[in-house]
């Protein structure tokens, strides 16, 4: 038998178990040099005690900073551009479906080395806190 959530309290339901996130209606941040990085981190983004759920685009040239994951794991999926990270000390290229998973304890960045004027690296990431 499925699992049905019954809330007592709709509106908060809805607010804290949202299960369809809609990124066309959310509020894009703009976040200079994100954890060190280069450039701007342009991200669209849903946080609450359990983690963290975002679209983001580094433009050319932009980087998320090198960071250890102390607490959580993270998963990178790209949708569009070209780019690589840096993981662990290792450099591995990404394009449009692939996937980048940074366990808890390790260290990252995610790079567009797209030259100016090139292609946006857009991608989805989720980092959960449990």
């Amino acid at each position: 038998m499925p699992m049905t959530l019954k809330p007592t309290n709709s509106s908060l339901f809805e607010r804290r178990f949202a299960m369809i996130l809609d990124y066309s209606t959310m509020e894009t941040t703009h976040i200079p040099n994100f954890v060190g990085g280069d450039g701007t981190l342009h991200a669209q983004m849903r946080v609450d005690e359990l983690g963290k759920i975002l679209k983001g685009v580094l433009d050319p040239g932009s980087s998320i900073g090198y960071h250890t994951h102390e607490t959580s794991s993270e998963i990178i999926y790209i949708l569009s551009g070209t780019g690589k990270v840096l993981c662990d000390g290792a450099y591995e290229a990404l394009g449009p479906g692939s996937c980048h998973y940074c366990p808890r304890g390790h260290e990252h960045s995610l790079i567009n080395d797209s030259p100016e004027g090139g292609e946006d690296l857009t991608f989805f990431a989720v980092v959960p806190e449990q």
